[in-house]
């Protein structure tokens, strides 16, 4: 039966690499998030708040790449690969800023697709009420509520990433009191 510091240090691994799949998945649905409607095309990058999106989620994988290594040797060896606490420390302060920049990006995520969608509905009955010809609008919603739902989507995934890191937190802030 495995020791339960061999379980804690297994569990750390598993949260490491969750968090880079999040990160991953949130950076490609970002990306990925565009939409035309009659010749114009709209981007991921259109939106401020999709590029720190992006941004967080980029800090997020890239400093899952590089502890995941380090999980790896202590999970298998039960050593830590860099000794005399430097690594502790690294921890500690690294997955608290980490986790903290991974939270504002959900925030800013969450809340600039929210005030978008409730302003592409107040748009939408304005378009209505004007009856410009030609112009398809219910078209224009569909294309624009699936351009946020897609950016929702993408800070739900990088929701899961933040969970992931602040179970990261708590287990580093044991063993930085032990």
């Amino acid at each position: 039966m495995a020791s339960k510091g061999l379980i804690i240090l297994n569990f750390v691994l598993i949260l490491r690499i969750l968090t880079l799949l999040f990160c991953v998945a949130s950076i490609v649905l970002i990306v990925t998030n565009e939409f035309k409607y009659e010749g114009a095309r709209v981007k991921f990058t259109h939106v401020i708040a999709f590029r720190y999106i992006l941004a967080s989620g980029a800090v997020g994988l890239l400093y899952a790449l590089i502890q995941i290594p380090f999980a790896f040797y202590h999970a298998y060896t039960q050593k830590r690969w860099i000794r005399d606490g430097y690594l502790h420390e690294f921890d500690f302060y690294g997955d608290k800023i980490v986790s903290m920049l991974l939270a504002t990006g959900v925030g800013v995520g969450f809340g600039a697709s929210a005030e978008l969608k409730r302003l592409v509905d107040g748009i939408y009955v304005l378009i209505q009420l004007l009856k410009i010809p030609g112009f398809d609008v219910d078209e224009w919603r569909s294309n624009t509520n699936k351009f946020l739902n897609q950016g929702i989507l993408s800070t739900g995934l990088l929701l899961g990433a933040f969970t992931c890191m602040l179970a990261l937190t708590i287990l580093t802030s044991k063993a930085r009191s032990k």
